[in-house]
């Protein structure tokens, strides 16, 4: 009943041919208008999970609380002292806040007033004793820098320094490293070289912690969620304000961007990348492959209109089905092209085949019909089935993929059914004078059939052999690895993943208040896999009195010296006459002596001298270069010694936003410890962390809830697509017999396919594990083709006609999916991979393993003699 409601279809559209490529018009004009008004992506990778799985409801209810999770573009700054790293990040922030119409926020984390008046309270005790102390010592040298900031007060400050050592209260050698560090900017800048002096690497012995010279500013844009890049015009204005500051050049600062917008936009660009290259150059080669396969300008003609309409109308109702195209279902175009052509190959190869045996175009088409109409409808059924098979999956990424490649399946039965026989109806081809037999494969053939026993012995024992490797299967499904590492935003977010300090990949907690934060706080940190654990609490300095005693005593020794009025500005020629009593002073200072301390002020004394012998602008240079920084380092002593009791009321309100949800609901943050790119300290790390804290989330915890629920999806989806190809299988067949022989070459592809991957190392991740239900889709059409031809009696498979359109259809297969494997973007890339190497293990099977488990075909009683032009 099936095969003749399809023949009288073909019938019905090669008689009356125009009305149905009117209809099929219509239809491609009205979706692709539809497709180019609403067509939209996306890139938000955490909607591939489905909203209803535990750990992604408690993954939303954070982002519902911190937004900033997920919209802030992060700003590194780097630079090569404190001072310049600090000055280049305030420039730019003011900068910025100038665009209001782009950022709704804009904050240099650490940088901002609060921080600069109480950063000696966040120093231990102990350390900020002797830092206060060491200053308090100083005391006349910052009141000569202070009063004086030029070349004359540097020479004024070097001889307070220069007297202590005279009076025998220091000796010249504790003085070397200082005047060695002295030494260096003039030396540079006498060269012609842009010098990096820093008062702060001075007081600190020459070095600083690296933190000190990074920082980040937390930049929060207006996303427009219509565009395909919705931060981009704020990353544009970060770059231009970056270039048009000079910062690299005034500050020598490096300037990247980073953070959840800029990474989901660069993974849209970068999925985009070449896209149209790629895409002309794989429409080339697969009409290249129509050619060769039919060997007709009309017939090529055809089948491409047909797989444009039917590819636009896809689209379409993938839009309507779900508004917007994920990062993954994006591919259905693809796929659609691989496996939507095979039907129309398969009947146009048909079509050739009984062109050539009875030379009549409209009996050709009905024959056809007759011998693909069903194996058309049981593949594209199957095909469909293994798609749609992730619907109950909480994979909702790929349902979405599998519903519109499913969808896609139908539309292009439906199309090479109907708009394919009426084009060909229009334009009919010409004669076929050749058989499309192979005779040449016949040797092959026989050989296989007399060898069968061996094929599928060693088919066998190479699956079972290889079983082991499933064991060293890898899973990666750190959304981060499937980027291009080279993309500015994912390679900035991979070098601070390597300080644990900057939690990039840590756990997140909402708990009932601030209180109820800190014990959980508390608990947490005893764990062996925790490395550090904070909260809004965390921002109160401990020992405060103490602390704040040091600062005051502190602030009233230095009272003086910062408070002195500043001297007018001195002439060249009085900075010239300083330099020449500097150099003296230090010679004199070191005499006849040696060691580390007489050879540092020789050498600074030398500097000196070629200073102020040299002209203007190069003492000019050398000013700034102490100068600039000295003046950024009074203005945040001032602001330290200022310090006043903190507590968690008056902290900055972009702090506490950024800690305490909602209901006063406070977040706790777990940064794990160990190596946190290490997959199973990471692992280890989250389950620790949900044993303790079930409510957890966050990125240390969501990577491999997202592994494992892929996983699972995975194996539910493979159950759900063997059943449901089975049972369609088993009714279209009516033999369990007949079912084996089409699902055991099928596993076999599967497992091979699998098996190479673990002998490979070949990872399996969020986007290649598409390849799976696809291979069922592929494999099970190729295998049902060969089955139902063998229920009719067909053998010799190498040289018939089915195998011309199944290579073929396989070979416009692998050039689709082989542009997947051409993208710039890794985690597409990968998915061609995987499809490119199911596909060789399925066509493979189907081709040499298949025809040699099925044997020869059944006799049966009355059957007429097979057609000699069979395929």
């Amino acid at each position: 009943m099936l095969t003749r409601s399809i023949v009288r279809v073909v019938g019905f559209c090669a008689r009356r041919p125009w009305s149905v490529i009117l209809v099929a018009l219509v239809l491609a004009v009205a979706t692709a208008f539809h497709t180019v008004r609403d067509y939209a992506i996306n890139a938000n990778i955490d909607d591939l999970m489905s909203p209803h799985l535990d750990w992604r409801q408690r993954e939303i209810a954070y982002h519902k609380e911190f937004p900033l999770s997920l919209q802030l573009i992060l700003v590194v700054v780097d630079g090569p002292t404190p001072e310049k790293t600090d000055a280049a990040a305030q420039a730019l922030a003011q900068d910025l806040s100038k665009h209001t119409d782009l950022f709704r926020s804009i904050t240099v984390q650490g940088g901002d007033e609060f921080f600069r008046k109480n950063a000696l309270l966040y120093v231990p005790p102990d350390r900020l004793a002797g830092m206060t102390g060491q200053l308090t010592r100083a005391g006349p040298l910052i009141g000569a820098l202070a009063s004086d900031p030029s070349l004359r007060g540097l020479v004024q400050a070097l001889s307070f320094a220069l007297m202590g050592v005279q009076q025998q209260e220091i000796p010249l050698d504790a003085m070397a490293h200082t005047l060695e560090q002295a030494s260096v900017p003039i030396e540079q800048v006498m060269a012609n070289q842009t010098p990096n002096f820093s008062w702060k690497a001075l007081l600190a012995g020459g070095t600083v912690e690296p933190a000190q010279l990074r920082r980040f500013i937390a930049v929060v844009p207006y996303l427009n969620s219509g565009e395909l890049e919705p931060a981009a015009r704020g990353i544009a204005a970060i770059r231009a304000s970056t270039a048009s500051l000079k910062l690299a050049d005034v500050d020598g600062a490096r300037v990247r961007i980073t953070g959840p917008a800029p990474i989901a936009d660069e993974e849209l660009a970068s999925a985009n990348e070449g896209v149209v290259l790629n895409g002309i150059i794989t429409g080339l080669i697969v009409i290249a492959i129509l050619w060769l396969a039919l060997r007709s300008v009309r017939l090529v003609f055809a089948v491409c209109i047909t797989l444009f309409v039917g590819l636009v109308i896809t689209a379409s109702l993938g839009l309507l089905m779900f508004g917007a195209l994920n990062p993954i279902s994006i591919a259905f175009a693809v796929l659609f092209l691989g496996l939507g052509a095979d039907f129309a190959i398969q009947f146009t190869v048909r079509y050739r085949a009984e062109r050539h045996a009875s030379g009549d175009l409209e009996g050709a088409l009905a024959q056809s019909a007759d011998r693909v109409g069903a194996p058309l409808t049981l593949a594209a059924g199957a095909a469909a089935a293994g798609f749609l098979s992730f619907l109950p999956t909480p994979y909702s990424g790929l349902a979405q993929l599998g519903s519109i490649a499913g969808a896609g399946m139908v539309v292009a039965f439906l199309a090479s059914l109907t708009l394919l026989p009426a084009l060909l109806a229009v334009m009919p081809p010409p004669a076929e004078p050749r058989s499309l037999r192979l005779p040449a494969l016949a040797p092959v053939d026989n050989w296989l059939k007399r060898h069968r026993y061996w094929i599928i012995g060693i088919t066998a024992a190479v699956s079972i052999a290889g079983l082991p490797a499933l064991a060293k299967l890898q899973f990666d499904f750190d959304p981060l690895h499937l980027r291009k590492a080279n993309d500015e935003s994912v390679a900035t977010i991979r070098e601070l993943s390597k300080d644990p300090s900057n939690a990039v990949n840590a756990a997140q907690v909402l708990d009932l208040s601030p209180e109820e934060a800190e014990k959980l706080a508390k608990r947490l940190a005893e764990l062996p896999e925790v490395g550090q654990v904070r909260t809004i609490d965390s921002f109160v300095p401990a020992d405060q009195e103490r602390k704040l005693e040091i600062v005051r005593k502190a602030a009233a020794a230095l009272r003086s010296a910062l408070d002195r009025s500043v001297k007018p500005a001195p002439s060249d020629a009085e900075n010239v006459a300083a330099l020449h009593n500097g150099a003296t002073l230090l010679r004199q200072t070191a005499g006849d002596t040696k060691g580390p301390g007489a050879d540092a002020a020789r050498r600074l004394a030398d500097a000196l001298t070629k200073l102020a012998d040299s002209d203007e602008a190069h003492r000019k240079a050398v000013q700034d270069a102490f100068v600039v920084p000295l003046k950024l380092d009074l203005v945040d002593l001032r602001a330290g010694l200022a310090a006043a009791p903190v507590t968690r009321a008056n902290l900055p309100d972009w702090l506490t936003e950024n800690w305490v949800a909602s209901g006063n609901r406070a977040r706790v943050e777990i940064v794990p410890k160990g190596d946190t790119n290490d997959d199973q300290v990471m692992r280890q790390f989250a389950r620790a962390v949900l044993k303790a804290a079930p409510t957890a989330t966050g990125q240390g915890i969501s990577t491999f809830e997202w592994g494992d629920t892929i996983v699972y999806s995975f194996k539910e989806a493979a159950a759900v697509a063997l059943v449901s190809i089975a049972l369609l299988l088993w009714i279209v067949l009516r033999r369990f017999g007949d079912v084996l022989l089409t699902l055991i070459p099928l596993i076999v592809a599967a497992i091979v396919t699998l098996e190479i991957c673990g002998l490979t190392g070949f990872a399996l991740n969020y986007a290649n594990i598409i390849a799976l239900p696809v291979l069922l889709g592929v494999g099970v059409a190729f295998k049902i083709y060969y089955i139902l031809a063998w229920r009719r009696g067909q053998t010799d498979f190498l040289q018939s006609a089915l195998t011309r359109a199944v290579f073929f259809s396989a070979l416009l297969t692998a050039t689709a999916f082989g542009s997947l494997w051409l993208s710039a973007h890794p985690g597409t890339s990968s998915m061609g991979k995987l499809l490119a190497l199911s596909l060789a293990c399925t066509l493979t099977s189907a081709v040499l393993f298949q025809p040699a488990l099925m044997g020869e075909p059944r006799k049966k009683a009355g059957a007429p003699p097979p057609d000699p032009h069979a395929a």
